[in-house]
């Protein structure tokens, strides 16, 4: 079996070790989600991973409700990238976008509409605003004669990330987020083409997938799902036949690798007990399948790479707060733990500020 020390390719991207950093909203953008200097810097500390996905970023203005998260949407965000990938790989990094459109997980005092999902439903819970916490709204169902401009949202971000140099996307689709709203029988409610069967309601994930594959390229293109459940509210009745269908759709396309977000019952950030799908998965999903939630140790990821299950790992907190990850459990170091008050904050605290392993020692 291989070592979570050994390179991996992931569709056109060579990484060189199987540690990848998982996206992390972190808020250091402006109120206008234009990326900012300091961004550079967090993402360059963090290089050392075998690959970086980076935090979600918003393909619109009505997809992207969280305060100073980023976008690509617009030239201004999209140059403002340049220096951030640039530091990357002036530090030896690999990097991709992480595509993101909210759906109902928005509030309209930060995105100045009403949100919209696969159907008139409300998140359970509280949106975060520029103004604190605020219920969720309910959305309205998106109409079919939208889609089209949903799909060249998505690729207009594509192009934008490509052009800012990234090496790639990857496509949010987990976490009760738009497309997860369409997926899920217990948020799609739909009659129309993309709704009722696992047919119709996979439909706007394969339309997504293809329609940036066609501008990235199948093998810089890649996708996150939650299979096993998440916290934001939506579920579903048969999730191992929904998640292999996905699978399968996601595997003729051709896509560069699949990233499955899957905590446990003991999970401590979101838990579920619907039991992990990834078994089920890779037996329909042959290219390159990444696994993340509560991997802290290298001992717990090497076991889902002996596992045969998984071909890589993506670490979460433990790489917020460990920018050189890879040495530390390579060398069997400790962690820094991270703070969950900085997580969304603005400045260095608790982003650029974490010791590297010659710190600590110094």
């Amino acid at each position: 079996m291989p070592s979570l020390f050994d390179p991996v390719q992931l569709g056109a991207i060579a990484a060189p070790n199987r540690i990848l950093m998982a996206p992390l909203t972190r808020g250091r953008a402006t109120r206008e989600h234009v990326p900012t200097p300091i961004m550079a810097d967090y993402y360059a500390q963090r290089a050392s991973a075998g690959l970086i996905i980076s935090e979600a970023t918003g393909i619109s203005r009505q997809g992207l409700g969280w305060p100073f998260a980023p976008g690509l949407w617009t030239d201004e965000q999209a140059a403002a990238w340049q220096p951030v990938t640039a530091a990357v790989h002036a530090a030896g990094g690999r990097i991709v976008a992480q595509l993101w459109h909210m759906g109902r997980q928005v509030h309209s005092s930060v995105i100045g509409e009403q949100p919209v999902s696969s159907s008139a439903t409300a998140s359970p819970g509280q949106a975060h605003t520029y103004d604190g916490r605020q219920d969720f709204e309910t959305a309205r169902p998106l109409g079919i004669d939208e889609i089209p401009g949903l799909l060249d949202d998505y690729a207009r971000a594509t192009k934008n990330a490509l052009a800012a140099g990234f090496d790639g996307v990857q496509i949010h689709a987990a976490n009760g987020y738009l497309i997860d709203q369409f997926l899920r029988d217990n948020a799609n409610f739909r009659d129309d083409i993309y709704g009722g069967s696992i047919e119709n309601r996979t439909r706007l994930l394969r339309e997504v997938a293809e329609r940036v594959a066609s501008v990235a390229g199948a093998d810089r293109t890649s996708v996150r799902l939650s299979p096993n459940g998440n916290s934001q509210g939506v579920d579903d009745s048969q999730p191992e036949l929904l998640f292999t269908a996905a699978a399968r759709i996601l595997n003729d396309i051709g896509i560069g690798f699949l990233e499955l977000r899957e905590p446990g019952a003991d999970g401590t950030f979101g838990r579920s007990d619907v039991p992990k799908q990834s078994p089920a998965i890779r037996q329909v999903f042959s290219r390159p399948l990444v696994v993340n939630s509560d991997y802290f140790t290298a001992e717990a990821a090497q076991a889902a790479l002996d596992s045969g299950v998984a071909d890589a790992v993506s670490f979460g907190r433990a790489f917020l707060a460990n920018p050189d990850l890879p040495e530390r459990l390579r060398t069997g170091a400790p962690l820094n733990e991270s703070n969950p008050k900085t997580w969304y904050s603005q400045g260095p605290e608790g982003y650029t500020d974490y010791p590297a392993l010659e710190a600590a020692a110094a």
